[in-house]
């Protein structure tokens, strides 16, 4: 074995188990039944052993007293001094305490409870009527963890109002009970708070121990799932021995210059009730920095296990970078008379607090002219006032001490009665341990055999003097909530902790944390505006975010939405398209309606059409009425009257067939406008085929012996334009019984409109429909053209080739103009082929005809047919 090299000059005397190291501050009250209080008021800094002299109190450099935790130990007096004065809770049984108050030597308090008074020989103990019964620590995690290593093979129950220990491998045993809620509910409280307030890029300090690696490992990856980014993880600097104090003042001002040269306007601490003290020193660095506290405040977050703490000389120091931080806080009620209890607390007439005394005199800054009490607690010091014991707690600053109840502090109070109700369990049940017990009082039964309180505590379930109910949960973790505390500072070094929120407990389903934003006072700086903590600002409406190579993911740079998507939401991850019947705005932050459109009557442009249809019927009917009262005459007969008649009327309907193509669709226009035109088209191409055919086959006949004779006549005209309609016909019907058009809603031609169109069905029918009528036109026009110079004073041949010419160059040009417009271009574009097609047909034909009826009827005779022919 290797000892130390100090051990080799240490005396072989033998160190006597008379002279423990002894606990400075202790307090005791007798009672039937006893708890132990294990608390932490003093800050220790003491010598590092060199294993060349026996332990002693010389260790002890330096004393400092918390004054703020003073409040924990009269929790629990308060408490047990309650439940002895209501009779209804434990009947004939008095409540007693010994509390420890001691930092750095759990384990030492954990053993001499075990001990005989006086005598630190553990499990050593005559005095059973002071053996306690179940122990009560904190508020941190050495005390949480020492005193369960310590007791567990005791298995004392064992309420903890501190961290729960990241190692502690009894944490699940039937006998470690927290006093504090889950730690992983309070972390998803807290990432819900910076998601309320949008917060993504933030700070976190941390503790530099297990729970601090804890948190690294485990909590720090769930709020990067979340969206949280952090811009730095600093831990606390850690002092255990007055030599490491310049140490902790250069990590001290490291972390520091980390911390307030960074851009995130929120910072997360991990922490417990000391922590506060380090986090006090930040303006004493600021004074050593060239950054400046004032100006560059942050947020601070604070988790529950923190409080305000400070150290006599820290009194004095600005509170005001704690201005506006929010923390949460195990969920606490003001206890019923707890505020009349600290103001009757004197230092004069209190002996048996053991405690009271270098309390009072560091809170209140003066010294004890009994010399005795100045001895004990060894702090006399020159041109100080004398303590009259008349001063008043609720004069002190809250930086000092606070008289309305901590969260801490109720945890205590809470304990104490979750014990009393587990004893009244036992005592009220009596019977069920009378074959175990024997003649043994009940109280000497708990106190030889305190472990049989575990299961009544783990299960047991009440109303306290709040009327809220207590009780832990599987993992003996107390079932309650948190609440969210807005701290608000003065200029004469107090405070104010104001409730904003809170978050439900994990059995309640209210794991939303509910916040009063109104009521929350912000940093100076930020003017009561929301702070925002962002790695840089958010991408406005109309961008999307894009990430930075070499950047965590919450920095990024924003990019202008791609033509045609939009973003209506700010920090949008990605531009999405409009709906359908939406389009982007200029802006590309919005969606607006598209405008539906059709070829209307209301607009010029259909009215032009509309009305160039109605003239060019009421010309044809004209043209008609001349046809008809002129119908007797050469010039009519000459031309295949019936012919005529027939291309007139299909003419008419062919311009009032253009009227179907203006207006709103419907389902009936839709499904016969098509069909219609192209039969009505057909009609009058085939009545063109048949006069040119006629024409040719006349010329033919007037030749001797000719066959072709007995064909001539009105029956071969009708025929013609009888079988080239009836081929139309059955085109038209498979079309609309196969695919028969309909209004549809096209969405996707035009960006800003919904066009109302009739939707063809099939293309490969409606260009069959117009192919036919085209080969009729070539066919015509092939005949035509050439007949045109048959000798014959009324030769229609030279006119019909002039029409055919203009019908074949319109609905040749109509196919590419057709297939390149959109929208109600589109129908347009036919309705003008239409009427110039037809209106070629009727100029060419009907025109010159015309014009001899009217204009020179000397040429509408016999006589000059005779001549013409001649």
């Amino acid at each position: 074995m290797l000892w130390p090299q100090g051990m080799c000059h240490i005396s072989h005397s033998k160190c006597s188990i008379a002279e423990p190291l002894p606990i400075l501050h202790k307090q005791y009250q007798e009672g039937n039944i006893n708890i132990v209080g294990i608390i932490s008021q003093i800050y220790l800094l003491y010598m590092m052993m060199d294993f060349k002299k026996p332990p002693s109190s010389d260790l002890f450099e330096d004393i400092l007293v918390i004054t703020q935790i003073y409040q924990h130990i009269l929790a629990l007096v308060f408490a047990v001094k309650e439940i002895n004065t209501n009779p209804q809770i434990l009947p004939n049984v008095t409540l007693g305490f010994q509390i420890y108050f001691i930092s750095k030597w759990m384990y030492h308090a954990s053993m001499e409870l075990l001990s005989s008074k006086d005598r630190l020989i553990p499990n050593y103990n005559c005095d059973i009527h002071k053996y306690p019964i179940a122990i009560i620590g904190g508020p941190d995690t050495d005390i949480c963890l020492h005193v369960a290593i310590v007791l567990h093979i005791y298995k004392f129950p064992q309420l903890m109002y501190g961290s729960a220990p990241a190692t502690n491998k009894h944490k699940q045993d039937g006998f470690y009970h927290q006093m504090f809620p889950n730690m992983d509910f309070q972390y998803k409280g807290i990432l819900q708070l910076l998601k309320h307030f949008m917060w993504t890029w933030i700070g976190a300090l941390c503790m530099n121990n297990d729970n601090g690696e804890k948190f690294v490992q485990n909590v720090v990856p769930m709020f990067s799932k979340s969206g949280i980014c952090f811009d730095f993880i600093e831990r606390f600097p850690l002092i255990s021995y007055s030599t490491d104090i310049l140490t902790m003042v250069k990590e001290g001002m490291k972390m520091y210059s980390i911390v307030m040269n960074s851009t995130v306007n929120s910072v997360l601490i991990q922490g417990e009730i000391d922590i506060m003290i380090v986090l006090r020193m930040l303006p004493a660095m600021s004074k050593y920095e060239e950054i400046p506290l004032e100006g560059n405040s942050k947020i601070w977050i604070m988790t529950a296990q923190m409080d305000f703490t400070s150290l006599p000389f820290q009194r004095w120091e600005d509170l005001d970078f704690l201005h506006g931080a929010l923390s949460f806080a195990v969920h606490s009620r003001e206890a019923l008379g707890f505020r009349e209890f600290l103001q009757m607390r004197k230092p004069n007439f209190i002996q048996e607090d053991g405690f009271i005394g270098i309390f009072w005199k560091e809170a209140f800054g003066c010294v004890f002219s009994d010399s005795i009490v100045d001895k004990k607690h060894n702090s006399m010091v020159e041109n100080q006032p004398i303590c009259s014991g008349e001063e008043k707690l609720e004069t002190l600053p809250t930086s000092v001490f606070e008289m309305d109840m901590t969260g801490h502090s109720y945890s205590i109070y809470n304990a104490v009665y979750i014990l009393a109700h587990a004893i009244r369990v036992v005592h009220s049940t009596t019977f069920k341990y009378r074959a175990r017990i024997g003649k043994l009082k009940l109280i000497d039964f708990l106190k030889l055999h305190p472990w049989k309180l575990n299961e009544i505590v783990r299960s047991i379930s009440f109303n306290n003097t709040k009327g809220e109910t207590l009780s832990f949960n599987q993992n003996g973790e107390l079932d309650t909530g948190f609440d969210v505390i807005n701290w608000i500072t003065f200029p004469n070094k107090s405070f104010l902790k104001v409730k904003v929120g809170g978050i439900g407990s994990m059995t309640s389903q209210e794991d939303m944390v509910m916040i009063h934003e109104e009521a929350i006072i912000w940093p100076i700086r930020f003017n009561q505006v929301r702070p925002s903590s962002l790695c840089n600002n958010y991408c406005s409406l109309g961008y999307a975010k894009t990430k930075i190579e070499g950047k965590p993911f919450c920095c990024y740079d924003c990019l202008h939405c791609p033509k045609g998507k939009i973003s209506n939401l700010i920090d949008m991850d990605d531009c999405f398209t409009c709906p359908e019947d939406q389009y982007p705005n200029k802006d590309q932050n919005s969606c607006l309606p598209k405008r539906l459109t059709f070829l209307t009557y209301e607009e010029s442009l259909g009215t032009i059409l509309a009305i160039c249809s109605l003239l060019s019927s009421f010309i044809v009917l004209l043209v008609l009425g001349v046809f008809i009262k002129y119908q007797d005459t050469p010039i009519v007969r000459a031309n295949n009257r019936n012919l005529t008649y027939i291309l007139l009327i299909s003419l008419l309907l062919s311009f009032l067939c253009a009227l179907m193509f203006i207006g709103k669709p419907h389902k009936v226009t839709c499904l016969l406008r098509q069909s219609t035109f192209g039969i009505i088209f057909s009609v009058a191409v085939s009545c063109m085929l048949a006069k040119t055919t006629i024409v040719i086959l006349a010329f033919i006949a007037t030749k001797p012996n000719s066959i072709v004779r007995k064909w001539v006549g009105k029956r071969l005209g009708i025929s013609i334009v009888f079988f080239c309609s009836f081929i139309q016909i059955i085109l038209c019907t498979v079309w609309l019984f196969t695919f028969p058009p309909f209004p549809d809603f096209n969405v996707h031609l035009m960006e800003k409109e919904i066009i109302l169109e009739c939707n063809e069905g099939s293309f490969i029918m409606f260009y069959c429909v117009l192919g036919f009528m085209g080969l009729l036109a070539l066919v015509s026009f092939t005949l035509a053209f050439f007949a045109r110079k048959l000798p014959d004073t009324f030769n229609e041949a030279k006119f019909i080739t002039f029409s055919m010419l203009i019908f074949c160059s319109v609905w040749l040009s109509f196919v590419p103009s057709y297939l390149t417009t959109r929208g109600k271009h589109m129908v347009t574009v036919e309705i003008f082929s239409i009427i110039t097609s037809s209106g070629g047909l009727l100029i060419c034909i009907f025109f010159p005809k015309c014009y001899i009826m009217i204009l020179r009827p000397e040429l509408n005779n016999k006589q000059s047919l005779k001549q013409r022919k001649n």
